[in-house]
């Protein structure tokens, strides 16, 4: 019977700590989410609606990743993002689907915050790219939000 709890005992320890790593990550990323959204606050109140879906994960220094969207001619639309890492330095930009930079020169990149904005000569594909420029961390969590108007 000893031997039965002990085996339970160290299975549900085990089982804790492998769910409460799970919810920092999920945590990190959700952070990362809501400074994504306060990058795009400032637009809201100029009318761009944000979208309920998002991406995000997380990249190490110097990582990039692809991120294509459909985008429509008429429309004008803005990407943010951002990271928890408050010293982290991020970018993202928007190329079309023959690989030239589509963007507006109004981006920005400000630490922890970067933004690229876009109105599309024409409907298609268009692939965002998400820059972990450096990090103090070994991986970085990262969201990406966008509006369009």
């Amino acid at each position: 019977m000893r031997a039965f709890v002990k085996v339970l005992f160290c299975g549900s320890s085990s089982l804790a700590i492998l769910l409460a790593l799970r919810l920092t990550v999920f945590a990190s990323v959700d952070d990362a989410q809501s400074f994504a959204l306060q990058a795009a606050e400032p637009y809201i109140k100029e009318g761009f609606q944000v979208r309920e879906d998002y991406w995000g994960g997380d990249l190490g220094s110097g990582e990039k990743k692809a991120v294509r969207q459909q985008l429509f001619k008429g429309n004008e639309y803005w990407f943010w993002m951002g990271t928890e890492v408050e010293r982290a330095r991020i970018s993202v930009h928007i190329y079309d689907a023959e690989g030239k930079l589509a963007e507006q020169p109004d981006g920005w990149e400000k630490g922890h915050f970067a933004a690229a904005h876009i109105i599309p000569k024409s409907t298609g594909s268009y692939f965002i790219i998400v820059n972990i420029e450096e990090s103090p961390e070994e991986r970085t969590h990262w969201a990406l939000v966008y509006g369009f108007r």
